[in-house]
Order: C-alpha cells, then structure tokens, then sequence
C-alpha cells in the first residue's frame, strides 16, 4: 500500500504508538510529522528516519495546535492523514479522583483529538479527501477500575468519532478509531511498576492481572497498531467510515 505523496501528521508521535504509527506512515511512502511536548524524543524520530519533521505543541493548547500545525502545512504541503495519538492516564480510585483529575484526562485524550480535528478537517473538506484516525482505547468500549477519568475520555473520543464521521460522510474525508488494548508501551511498563509497588505482586503476576480479559494473553504490539492505521489512511479503505476497531486479542 503507497501513501506516496501524502502528509500525514502524528499527534504524540515522538515514543510508543505514535512513534510506530509514524515509522509505518513513513514506510508507506508518506511524509510524517510528528508532533508533542517532548523536543528530544521528537528530534529522534527525525534522525532515526521514522519521521522527516517534528514541531513541538502541547496537544491541549487549541492556539498551539492551530499554529504548529499551519507550521507543518507550509513545510510539507496539506495534512492529508491525521493521527490523532497524543494522550495520557492517571489511576486513582474514583472517590479519589478529583475534578481537576478529570479535566486533565479530558483535556489531553478527546480535546487533543478534538484541537487536531479543527486544525485539519477545513482544509481535507475543501480539497474533499483525507484521514482523520483518532487513537483510543479499549477503555473507550469498556470500563476498568481505577480509571475512571481515563475512561470517560476515552468513551468521548469514540462517541466523537462515531459523530463527527456522520458530518463528514459525503465530504470524501473519512473519520475512524483503533482501540488498542494494552499495547507495548512505556505507559503500561510504568503502569505495571505501579500495581506492583502497590500491591507488593511481581511485575510478571502483575501483567497476568493485566491481561487475565484477553484471550490471546498478550500485550498488544505498537507495530500492530500502526498496521491498521495505515490501512485506514489508505485508498482501500475510503468506505470505512464512523469504524471502531479494537485492537485486544478478542478481549473486545
């Protein structure tokens, strides 16, 4: 499959998915951006090929999205693929889970999709093509204990999807959701020290916690995630439209 002479722009493409969503993306023949607070991690995915530009933006701030991602359009042409990746959770139980705790989630995972949304889909609807790819999570399908703010979040970015992809249907522009399960990442290595510190569990028990609910017993891989992005960024795919597609072993 050739992405050849598209933009794509990755929203937390600097580490873990969106890293491997931008190394696909690149391998597909697109020309990537990668977007994200951290300047180090970005300027590696330039070095090392996954990606040929980064501009910093904080996915939260609306201004610097619309600003950092006009800087990526005059670069390198019209975003043509959007994967809107950048997120974050916090855990707590719900009675300690604060209201500041739910605007943070909120902020980062459905109004970082939402800001990157604004910025690009004018421009796709004018030009009537484009990909609009939100990264959620199998917490957007299901509940889980512990993080309830992550998962209202994540419920928000598929029920947008679902939404926005009815606006968009006859404007040649597609909008769609992968769910991952747990995946690979240094979110869930971190998470794992976590429950492990906490529970006094060793990390290897502490995972088979993790994945007691998925059939094949395994982390998802970030590479596996990235496959079925460039799947939907691609011209095979323009009648998949509003799809929510859970990337978990069956555990969805």
């Amino acid at each position: 499959m050739s992405l050849g002479g598209r933009h794509a722009l990755v929203t937390g493409g600097g580490r873990g998915i969106g890293r491997a969503i931008a190394r696909a993306l690149t391998s597909a023949g697109a020309t990537v951006t990668v977007t994200g607070r951290t300047e180090t991690d970005l300027l590696d995915a330039v070095a090392s090929g996954d990606a040929q530009a980064c501009v910093v933006i904080d996915a939260t701030d609306e201004a610097a999205v619309m600003q950092g991602f006009r800087i990526a359009a005059a670069a390198h042409g019209p975003i043509d693929i959007l994967a809107a990746n950048a997120g974050a959770v916090e855990s707590a139980s719900f009675q300690k889970t604060d209201s500041a705790m739910f605007r943070r989630m909120l902020d980062v995972n459905l109004m970082g999709v939402v800001h990157a949304a604004h910025a690009v889909l004018p421009d796709m609807i004018a030009r009537k093509q484009g990909r609009i790819i939100a990264i959620a999570s199998t917490a957007g399908l299901k509940g889980y204990g512990y993080v309830s703010a992550y998962v209202a979040a994540k419920h928000a970015v598929v029920g947008l999807t679902r939404a926005l992809a009815q606006e968009v249907a006859a404007s040649g522009v597609t909008i769609n959701a992968v769910c991952p399960g747990y995946t690979e990442t240094d979110m869930v290595s971190g998470g794992l020290a976590k429950i492990a510190a906490k529970t006094g569990l060793s990390e290897a028990d502490a995972l088979a916690r993790m994945l007691k609910d998925n059939p094949q017993q395994r982390l998802v891989r970030p590479d596996e995630v990235a496959a079925a992005c460039v799947w939907l960024a691609g011209d095979v795919a323009a009648a998949v439209n509003g799809a929510v597609i859970p990337l978990s072993g069956g555990e969805i």
